[in-house]
């Protein structure tokens, strides 16, 4: 295996991206008083969408995360509205890309929930999903909707497991099984016909997720993944992880021989984990460490050195998470590439930070706005079940984005499952996995047992009443006759 250590002096070739820079949005642009989360779970804790941005925050008693419309920066208001449904810490948030009212969300609690938020955000605190999901048997710390099909869904659970969703039904349709422990990531390629995985068995998978079968597997001995990401139609995978000597590494992948990389890269000493963001359309990838101020981006070319240093936007304030807008949502007035959502835990912040092509002229960039992923789906979730594959429509951003989706999400209507054994209701009955879950439950149970005791001592005294009549009426009864 050849090991390179990354030159940080950027090298001169001809790139179109060679001075793209980080610009922060002035303070009127920011969000300010979020209730960020302080879970330590390896997640963003946000999505984004042109209409909407979604935090997880922090919440005693269940777990819950804020919407707020992208349009209305600011400070937050102390009591501003939450979606609270959730019994359990909420560990990961993601918006269905055709439909921008509906996000789905999992949790600790073991269940996936979808909801769909109002037009305008949340007026009032809302528990009530459009779709509570429920099939791990331990809790649910990934998820990820299909990139073409409009109703498939999936999550990962700390039960090892992959479920796929069919959202036209509200059922489960699939389940991949073929980790051996706690699933890190999951990234798609452009059609979703192929899911790649990193898992904490440090292996690296590439899977056909309707039949569940591994086409690829790589035993990474030399280079610990943590996180995995399919580079668009370049077949190609790019993974961010550890080395032996305890650096943070960045490999590139053939997702079709997985026997060894193309190439790895060192990058720091540095302890955080690295998530890698990749854009298809600039062939862009973006390195953001968890707890670091800066975020590296380097561009992705099919020949030699392949991974192509470009700069580095520094910040002093340590990122919790990113959020990243779609491409429908980005200025395409300011040439802009890219935008993130940073996460500052101890400032209650959320900073947009977009990534600009510097260019003199006013026109359209034809050249750095190819036609991209648009917002309508390629196919149904039945038709991706029966095996069928379709590239995902694209669109033009030339005009700005202004094309309303006429898509409706409907929900189909679900009775109550239960699943009763020796009368308990196991689906109702989640058993406690960390101390704040037992905690809860605990208490959950005192209050319970003092509302039954109370209904107990009123249902005596009236018991008591009863028994009185009857005897004043057996007594009344001799003397009448």
């Amino acid at each position: 295996m050849t090991v390179s250590f990354m030159s940080w002096r950027p090298t001169y070739r001809s790139s179109k991206f060679r001075n793209v820079y980080g610009k922060v949005g002035n303070r009127e642009h920011c969000f300010e008083g979020i209730p960020i989360t302080k879970n330590v779970h390896d997640n963003h804790f946000c999505a984004v969408n042109s209409k909407f941005v979604a935090v997880v925050t922090e919440s005693a008693g269940g777990g819950s995360f804020i919407v707020i419309p992208v349009s209305q920066p600011g400070r937050l208001d102390s009591h501003y509205p939450k979606v609270c449904g959730h019994q359990g810490n909420v560990l990961d948030i993601k918006w269905n890309p055709f439909f921008e009212n509906i996000i789905a969300s999992c949790s600790e609690d073991t269940s996936v929930r979808v909801w769909e938020i109002p037009e305008g955000g949340l007026r009032r605190n809302m528990t009530e999903a459009v779709l509570e999901l429920y099939g791990h048997s331990r809790r649910v710390g990934l998820i990820e909707w299909h990139p073409t099909s409009s109703g498939i869904l999936f999550s990962a659970g700390y039960d090892y497991k992959i479920l796929i969703w069919n959202l036209e039904i509200g059922e489960p349709v699939k389940m991949i099984d073929c980790h051996t422990d706690v699933i890190l990531s999951m990234s798609f390629n452009t059609d979703g016909s192929l899911l790649a995985t990193s898992c904490k068995d440090k292996k690296l998978r590439v899977i056909e997720p309707r039949s569940g079968r591994v086409l690829q597997q790589a035993s990474c001995k030399n280079h610990r993944v943590n996180r995995v990401v399919f580079l668009g139609n370049m077949k190609r995978l790019l993974t961010t992880g550890v080395s032996r000597w305890n650096t943070r590494q960045i490999a590139l992948w053939d997702q079709e021989d997985l026997s060894m990389p193309i190439v790895d890269e060192d990058i720091d000493g540095l302890s955080g984990l690295l998530f890698p963001f990749y854009d298809a359309d600039t062939h862009m990838l973006y390195l953001a460490g968890k707890g670091d101020g800066n975020i590296r981006y380097f561009e992705i070319t099919t020949e030699k050195p392949y991974i192509q240093y470009l700069m580095e936007f520094r910040s002093p304030a340590p990122q919790k998470g990113l959020g990243v807008m779609p491409k429908h949502g980005l200025d395409v007035a300011s040439c802009e590439v890219f935008r993130f959502y940073k996460l500052v835990t101890l400032k209650g912040l959320i900073e947009p930070i977009s990534m600009i092509v510097p260019r003199r002229s006013d026109t359209y960039q034809e050249d750095i706005y190819p036609m991209t992923a648009g917002t309508e789906p390629a196919l149904s979730a039945s038709e991706w079940l029966s095996g069928i594959d379709r590239d995902p429509v694209l669109m033009s951003l030339k005009d700005g984005y202004h094309r309303p989706n006429q898509l409706v999400f409907k929900a189909p209507v679900k009775e109550k499952k239960t699943m009763v054994v020796n009368g308990i209701d196991l689906l109702e009955n989640v058993p406690p996995r960390t101390e704040n879950e037992l905690l809860r439950m605990f208490f959950r149970q005192q209050d319970e047992l003092r509302r039954l005791k109370e209904e107990l001592t009123t249902k005596d005294v009236r018991i008591r009443q009863l028994e009185l009549e009857l005897n004043n009426l057996k007594n009344v009864s001799p003397n009448n006759v």
